[in-house]
């Protein structure tokens, strides 16, 4: 992830994403960077915009969460209900036990 963050960081300081800035900056963070990740990394940043990227990134969860609690609301409704019952049921199993 450092990776990543070290890409971002260049991007945000409108630098160069190459391998030398982000190795500098990984040494700066004190992470001992692997030339391999360093060059897939650049590579795989060559055709990404990254501003577009991380606007959609910051976007997309917020447009996603609230179709995904309203469409779960009915399922965990229900398993909070059966979660009572077997509280309930187990309760009572547990005083039988007291008496007999």
């Amino acid at each position: 992830m450092e990776y990543v963050y070290a890409a971002m960081m260049l991007h945000s300081a409108e630098k160069e994403i190459d391998e030398k800035a982000v190795g500098a900056v990984l040494k700066a963070a004190g992470v001992k960077a692997e030339d391999a990740r360093v060059k897939a990394l650049v590579a795989s940043l060559a055709s990404v915009d990254i501003g577009e990227a991380m606007a959609q990134a910051i976007a997309a969860p917020a447009a996603a969460a609230p179709a995904a609690s309203s469409a779960d609301a009915p399922a965990q409704e229900a398993a909070a209900e059966e979660e009572e019952e077997e509280d309930e049921g187990a309760a009572f199993e547990g005083l039988g036990s007291l008496f007999g």
